[in-house]
């Protein structure tokens, strides 16, 4: 990142300083020599913050909303996983049919991982350990899933 008397200058756009208009490719073609003549110098860009947990610089996001967004990605996720075996339960409550083993195992554990994962989720206390909850969750795998 470059900076000017301390404000940053965009790479590909066009500034001017001390009555001189700088072209916008000018900070592409010049050295750092050039650059530093003017009194620009270089430093290394601001550590870039996970926009999931936090705002702009560091400032995180509101947990409550943290909880209640993600609690319901898991609900969604949840359902999607288990939508395509749902016709399963249907045909055992309308004909009869059992539902193979494996994927009455799998349902449930869909359905526990999601409990689970949202109890995690609301248990944190500090955005640390919403993160730590929100990026460990490991869904089951179908019974058809290639391994």
């Amino acid at each position: 990142m470059f900076l000017l008397n301390g404000s940053p200058l965009q790479v590909d756009v066009a500034f001017s300083y001390n009555g001189v208009s700088y072209p916008s490719n000018w900070l592409r073609l010049t050295t750092l020599a050039e650059k530093e003549a003017i009194g620009i110098t270089e430093v290394p860009d601001p550590e870039r913050y996970d926009d999931r947990f936090y705002w702009n610089f560091g400032l995180p996001k509101d947990l409550g909303d943290l909880k209640k967004s993600w609690s319901q990605q898991v609900d969604n996720m949840a359902y999607t996983m288990l939508l395509p075996s749902d016709w399963m339960v249907v045909r055992k409550a309308e004909a009869g049919t059992d539902i193979p083993a494996d994927w009455v195992a799998y349902r449930a554990a869909v359905r526990t991982k999601a409990a689970e994962h949202k109890a995690a989720l609301n248990a944190a206390t500090t955005i640390e350990a919403f993160i730590a909850a929100a990026t460990s969750l490991d869904w089951p795998k179908d019974p058809n899933a290639q391994i």
